[in-house]
């Protein structure tokens, strides 16, 4: 896809349906219970109308993308750990054996491994979206290039576009990729104009050393690329990874093909927050899951303006969050769908007092 294509694909993206909004709004109000009394999970089936465009909703086919991915600037030492575990961990996804997959059972939730750059040969059982084998050590010149960066956001397109077409009807976003709190960081600092310092935490653990050698290198890589903020296919390719414009294209392409994405943690956030800026429309798909203990995840949320539905201080990745969030949206559902109305209980219905 070139930059012009993938530009009118997203001016194809159309606002939120505000009937169909309403029409949700008002079967809540019509359900025997205080009006709003669910909060924030009858704002979520609110939110998911006017993106479906109907208020007869169903969810019972859910899946989590798993995008994984390898990022050059872990040369800098910015990770406990070496772009192996990237490898590794996509192979125990792939064998359903790592901590999201466990969830998913729970959630009834398939899981989707996808390979968008894993250094080395690829990985049986991961889907193949590779994009070339890792990023580029952004210290040294930009991760990847602008073309690289839109292929990467049109692989994650396509990967809503099939999850359609097998009937899923609900994304949840999770990714792997040593050094991508790092690519993260750099990308929402420049983004929200924000302090490295600010932008930046500990990751899986760093130590005091090892999160002042993350911080130069992100200060590094910013000085070295000159990333323009306006720009935000400019800041993804020079900062970014494989993994984080990938998930960009899921979020378009829940705006596009109106499937509901719910957001994990800081790193889809700012996949999230990408996809955003370059189609401002397409905040109508995207929803948040949890607030990460990263620093900077709340300052994400805010700059998109979503709330998250869990606060429980996770920080592992693979789309945990964004799974642990998906049974609050089957009982807002189950409620939504079979709790009686006023009139069948005999009730006079509540009243807004103020």
């Amino acid at each position: 896809m070139t930059e012009p294509e993938l530009n009118q694909l997203l001016s194809t993206i159309t606002p939120p349906d505000e009937a169909a909004r309403a029409a949700a709004h008002a079967h809540w109000a019509s359900l025997a219970k205080p009006l709003g009394g669910l909060g924030a999970l009858e704002t979520l089936l609110e939110e998911a109308a006017a993106l479906t465009g109907t208020a007869q909703l169903d969810f019972s086919r859910r899946a989590v993308l798993v995008l994984c991915a390898d990022n050059g600037v872990v040369a800098q030492g910015v990770s406990q750990t070496d772009q192996s575990v990237t490898r590794a961990v996509a192979e125990n996804l792939a064998a359903r054996r790592t901590s999201v997959c466990q969830m998913a059972k729970t959630a009834r939730c398939e899981v989707v491994p996808v390979d968008m750059g894993i250094a080395g040969d690829s990985v049986p059982g991961v889907v193949n979206c590779r994009i070339a084998a890792g990023t580029q050590d952004f210290t040294q010149g930009p991760a990847m290039t602008r073309a690289e960066a839109i292929d990467a956001i049109a692989a994650g397109i396509a990967l809503v576009r099939a999850q359609k077409a097998q009937g899923v009807q609900l994304l949840a976003t999770g990714e792997m990729g040593i050094g991508n709190t790092t690519t993260s960081s750099a990308v929402a600092a420049v983004l929200l104009g924000q302090p490295i310092e600010t932008m930046t935490g500990r990751g899986a653990g760093l130590s005091d050393e090892g999160l002042a050698r993350k911080m130069d290198a992100i200060r590094r890589g910013i000085a070295v690329n000159t990333p323009n903020a306006a720009d935000p296919l400019d800041v993804l390719a020079k900062l970014g990874g494989f993994d984080l414009a990938g998930l960009c294209g899921v979020f378009l392409g829940g705006a596009l093909e109106g499937i509901p994405v719910l957001m994990d943690g800081f790193i889809s956030g700012v996949a999230a927050l990408c996809a955003v800026r370059l189609c401002p429309t397409a905040a109508k798909a995207v929803f948040a899951s949890h607030c990460s203990s990263e620093p900077a995840a709340r300052l994400v949320l805010e700059a998109l303006g979503k709330a998250p539905l869990l606060t429980a201080g996770l920080h592992l990745g693979e789309g945990t969050g964004a799974v642990a969030s998906i049974p609050l949206w089957d009982m807002a559902l189950a409620v939504y769908d079979h709790c009686y109305s006023f009139a069948e209980g005999g009730i006079t219905p509540y009243t807004p007092q103020c």
